[in-house]
């Protein structure tokens, strides 16, 4: 088997408890010998580099001052790497034996893949899918389908192996020639749907994106965010349209437009007073009105002052 470099990378924010127990993780389980580890601190509250940097002599660690979002954290660790691919990884997850091996094999061993994710469970819940690749993108409606969430893991797919819609941003090895070629990640979506929209540019410059089943790795969902928070709403909504406005076709987007704003947008509104959900009205609003005064390349300006 060809060995070449895997440079894992993770991007910590405000939760340096979940990067330390990735990192034991790693030590515990990964038998893959030419890795190298960076992790990427995200503009925390409190610098935990320092701290780490007594325990983990054979890690890179890089500081950055500001929150760069995801895509921005992820692309700092990217320039700094040294492999010939990157496994990107959230800090919320935990690795598996073979995890590595698995994926790099595969992506070697198909020249025609950009990116990879493997299957992906649930931490809470290890008996529980989360991801085992993606339905592709129906950009009429900016709907698709994550293949087996929340079912029971019985096996049903431990045999996929091969083209999905998209990759899964908690775990993607990304082929170095692969980045080169169509570039970092789009920075301006800062926090969701930024993977999809790599993806896209992936595929569209002529590489594949794959899901290897037979990789495993647990994800501690929705740690950094937290679930139905004003935050996520924004972004969520936000980066919807902006995907949509990045990579559908013309009559796509009209389309979308025309079922965003005369169906959705509408029912959201009815659904969050229904159920009294202060302030996300103001936040749906505020991603629609972000996306009519800015152009799909525009970086969100408020990135220094969010906290979740």
């Amino acid at each position: 088997m060809v060995m070449p470099l895997v440079s894992i990378i993770t991007v910590n924010y405000n939760h340096s408890h979940l990067t330390t127990e990735l990192l034991h993780s790693i030590a515990l389980t990964n038998t893959y010998p030419n890795v190298e580890i960076i992790v990427v601190d995200n503009g925390s509250s409190v610098n935990p580099i320092p701290g780490w940097l007594q325990k983990y002599t054979d890690i890179h660690f890089i500081r950055s001052e500001n929150n760069l979002g995801f895509a921005g954290g992820n692309n700092l660790g990217i320039k700094a790497a040294k492999g010939a691919y990157y496994f990107l990884v959230n800090n919320d997850t935990e690795f598996t034996p073979k995890l590595v091996e698995i994926l790099i094999d595969t992506i070697v061993h198909n020249h025609h893949i950009g990116i990879i994710s493997p299957k992906i469970n649930y931490y809470d819940n290890k008996r529980m899918i989360q991801y085992a690749g993606f339905t592709e993108m129906n950009f009429s409606t900016a709907r698709n389908v994550c293949i087996g969430q929340f079912e029971n893991d019985n096996g049903q797919y431990d045999n996929i192996i091969g083209k999905t819609g998209f990759a899964h941003g908690a775990a993607m090895m990304v082929k170095k020639s692969a980045v080169e070629k169509t570039g970092l990640m789009s920075e301006n979506f800062f926090l969701y749907y930024e993977e999809m929209d790599w993806c896209e540019r992936i595929k569209k410059a002529g590489f594949e994106v794959w899901v290897n089943t037979k990789a495993l790795i647990y994800h501690k969902e929705s740690i950094s965010v937290g679930k139905n928070s004003l935050l996520k709403e924004f972004f969520m909504n936000r980066n919807r349209i902006l995907f949509v406005r990045r990579n559908a076709a013309p009559l796509q987007r009209i389309i979308f437009y025309t079922y965003f704003f005369c169906m959705v947008t509408p029912r959201n509104i009815l659904n969050y007073q229904f159920n009294k959900q202060k302030g996300f009205t103001r936040q749906i609003i505020k991603a629609i009105w972000w996306n009519i005064t800015n152009n799909i390349n525009s970086k969100y300006l408020g990135f220094t002052n969010l906290r979740p």
